[in-house]
């Protein structure tokens, strides 16, 4: 049985996982060779770029307000990932705008504390300190253990002691250690705290399913490989108190007796009424064809990825593993050795037609000291791209 989700696993062993990377590769055309960043933009199918062009044609042959698409399969879909519905789903330009919506509404009294991690992604940082000096919020740093995972533990304690959210990224942008989501929601469920997961970096390659959030804040350009320009909020624990920062007509309407805007029933309070529609289009084709693959074995083949990658370049020219060598994520970080750079050997990567990103230390600021190199291979990467990298770090 898969955690969360009541889905019964397929057999290990049966090829299964393997067989998900080589579909996700035959929808796709075109992949650039040595593409090892889906963490930082994936590479979209031609069925996503199929949905995105038709949007396009079709808004310039009826005009772009006749030509508004019915998004309720996407929403959907995309509910369907982390266990809610459609009317919990809000479309917006990107994860940060998303957060961005979510907290900038959210109407804490001051004095609360909200609990993050020192791994929290910067913007979210920089988001939640303005946010605690304008509103009197009070920032508290959850404990973690030596691989940067939370502690159970010690969050129990913080609970007790008086939290009034949690901020927590699943996987963050700058190491691939999967947070323990399913635990972590239901303490905060005990203690009556509502609980925000990052899943920009988690949805499409863990599973999310259990996790129990109040909210959820994602992208489309990850792992789920669809276009940039659209990130989604999914709110299944909407409150009164929950609203957006900045009101539109899309998703309030005037209060009758004058009193101001009035949000409508449903996440729809937090999408931003003008957008890229096309993108939000392919978004939801981009999910609706991971559904289709069985999000459990593109899971797993990338969990396999990861510990492969792994175990490829840890070592190689002195780089080593940030996170351990089996941790079930596709996310691979990589500390250089004395005499050598992120940049560097991105650099040199490039010149081999290796595709890898630089983690700036602004990325994380509470927790990275110096930048570190991401390599995050997408389904069905073959093992002679990472060898190739290898031997690149190696000079």
């Amino acid at each position: 049985m898969i955690p969360g989700t009541g889905q019964v696993a397929p057999p290990a062993g049966a090829g299964w996982a393997v067989r998900a990377g080589e579909l996700w590769r035959a929808a796709r055309s075109v992949v650039p060779p040595g593409h090892l960043d889906a963490a930082g933009c994936n590479v979209p199918s031609d069925r996503v770029l199929d949905a995105v062009a038709a949007q396009l044609r079709l808004e310039r042959e009826r005009g772009g307000y006749a030509a508004v698409p019915d998004l309720t399969p996407a929403r959907s879909a995309l509910a369907g990932l982390v266990g809610a519905g459609p009317q919990d789903v809000a479309f917006l330009e990107s994860g940060t705008a998303a957060m961005a919506a979510l907290l900038g509404g959210w109407r804490l009294p001051p004095g609360s504390r909200v609990g993050h991690a020192r791994t929290e992604y910067g913007s979210t940082l920089m988001l939640l300190h303005r946010l605690a000096a304008q509103r009197g919020w009070q920032p508290v740093e959850l404990p973690v253990d030596g691989d940067a995972r939370l502690d159970l533990e010690g969050l129990r304690g913080l609970l007790a002691a008086g939290l009034d959210l949690v901020i927590v990224s699943h996987v963050a942008s700058h190491r691939g250690v999967v947070q323990p989501a399913e635990e972590i929601g239901a303490l905060c469920r005990a203690a009556g705290v509502p609980l925000v997961l990052d899943v920009c970096q988690s949805l499409g390659q863990v599973e999310v399913r259990g996790a129990g959030a109040s909210a959820y804040v994602g992208t489309s350009r990850k792992w789920l490989a669809g276009p940039r320009g659209v990130g989604f909020l999914i709110v299944p624990g909407l409150t009164p108190a929950m609203d957006a920062a900045v009101p539109t007509l899309g998703g309030h309407q005037w209060s009758a007796e004058g009193d101001g805007p009035v949000p409508l029933p449903g996440a729809v309070r937090f999408e931003s009424s003008e957008a890229a529609v096309a993108a939000r289009a392919g978004l939801g084709a981009a999910v609706l064809e991971h559904q289709e693959l069985g999000p459990f074995a593109v899971h797993a083949h990338l969990a396999d990825l990861g510990r492969t990658a792994r175990g490829v370049l840890d070592g190689a020219g002195g780089w080593r593993a940030v996170e351990p060598l089996d941790e079930p994520s596709a996310l691979v970080t990589l500390r250089p050795p004395q005499g050598d750079s992120a940049q560097s050997a991105a650099v040199r990567a490039a010149e081999a037609s290796l595709l890898v990103n630089v983690v700036p230390t602004a990325r994380a600021p509470l927790d990275l000291r110096e930048p570190v190199l991401r390599v995050s291979p997408p389904p069905g990467t073959p093992l002679e791209t990472l060898q190739a990298l290898a031997r690149v770090l190696a000079r």
